[in-house]
């Protein structure tokens, strides 16, 4: 029936998605796509092979991508569908640290605010020797970790409008432009159509739609993107 062949056709597509690897200075990023639309995201330093984890939902299969046994998970979000794994994963890898920003997390060792900082290795590119490496725990205005994503928002589970605004424009907003999102669900294309309707003329919004379209088709990962390219895009960064 329709439903058995959605679920097929779900399974299908959820074994296409490709992971992803993303180098920036000295800091390996990959990108591990997770149940039906989630990403896992495994930082490595490249010199010290340090590892940290963000959101390993299936911890599974972020061990095997991790040449040395992770050291830290940073969670922001204590929902199931990314910080589900964590019981597991720190019975996987012993004397795992677990950071995130609600006392919710499960497996939960430290609980952090926004703009804590997090030493995943002895250095951050570009910055002096011994200067912690900055993870940016999500800031939404509730305890949920999905706050901005490509060409979108997160839903109000808690919190208000007047919060949101305050999150994407007034914190993540004012981040160098360059700096690149990272978030936790592949919704580009919906969010893009989402885009489209607001702004029927945006050349910005077409052109990265037909992009995302692409991309999806062949399984590769729309993530991540810019602050500055959201500012082009994404109409709730359009509304300042």
């Amino acid at each position: 029936g329709p439903a058995q062949l959605r679920g097929v056709f779900l399974h299908t597509e959820h074994e296409q998605r490709k992971s992803k690897t993303v180098t920036q200075a000295d800091m390996k990023v990959e990108l591990l796509p997770a149940l039906t639309d989630n990403y896992m995201y495994l930082l490595i330093d490249e010199e010290t092979k340090e590892a940290a984890i963000v959101d390993p939902v299936q911890p599974q299969k972020v061990m095997p991508s991790a040449a040395p046994v992770p050291t830290t998970a940073g969670l922001g979000d204590p929902s199931r569908d990314h910080a589900g794994g964590n019981e597991k994963l720190v019975k996987m890898a012993t004397g795992l640290r677990v950071y995130g920003g609600d006392s919710r997390v499960g497996a939960l060792t430290q609980k952090v605010s926004h703009l804590t900082s997090l030493k995943v290795k002895g250095s951050a590119g570009g910055s002096p020797a011994g200067e912690p490496c900055l993870v940016l725990m999500p800031c939404h205005p509730s305890p949920a970790g999905d706050t901005l994503f490509v060409a979108g928002c997160g839903k109000f589970f808690e919190g208000t409008p007047e919060e949101m605004y305050r999150a994407l424009i007034e914190i993540l907003g004012s981040l160098e432009p360059e700096t690149r999102v990272y978030c936790g669900h592949e919704y580009t294309i919906n969010n893009l159509k989402f885009a489209r309707h607001v702004e029927p003329n945006n050349i910005s919004i077409q052109e990265k739609l037909a992009w995302a379209k692409a991309k999806y088709d062949s399984g590769e990962p729309t993530i991540p993107s810019t602050i500055a390219e959201e500012f082009t895009y994404n109409p709730f960064m359009r509304v300042r």
